[in-house]
């Protein structure tokens, strides 16, 4: 009985590592507000897209790009 349980769960431990990671649902709500930067209104990125800024840095090789909309306004210009 219990080598029988031992088995099923070794059985269940391969299937579940096989798995590829979900992309959808309540998990990708979770990755972009990780993946959000500057008061969640800019995104880390390699390399920002047209129409956006690069305004701080997110990590040693992402940048946080932000649409030019949102950018804070620069005195002493």
């Amino acid at each position: 009985m219990a080598m029988r349980s031992v088995l099923l769960v070794l059985v269940v431990l391969v299937l579940l590592s096989c798995v590829p990671p979900v992309r959808s649902g309540p998990n990708i709500y979770i990755r972009r507000m990780f993946a959000s930067c500057w008061r969640l209104q800019g995104y880390c990125r390699k390399k920002c897209s047209k129409g956006e800024e690069y305004h701080i840095l997110c990590d040693t090789s992402y940048v946080c790009c932000i649409d030019k909309k949102h950018l804070p306004i620069l005195v002493g210009k």
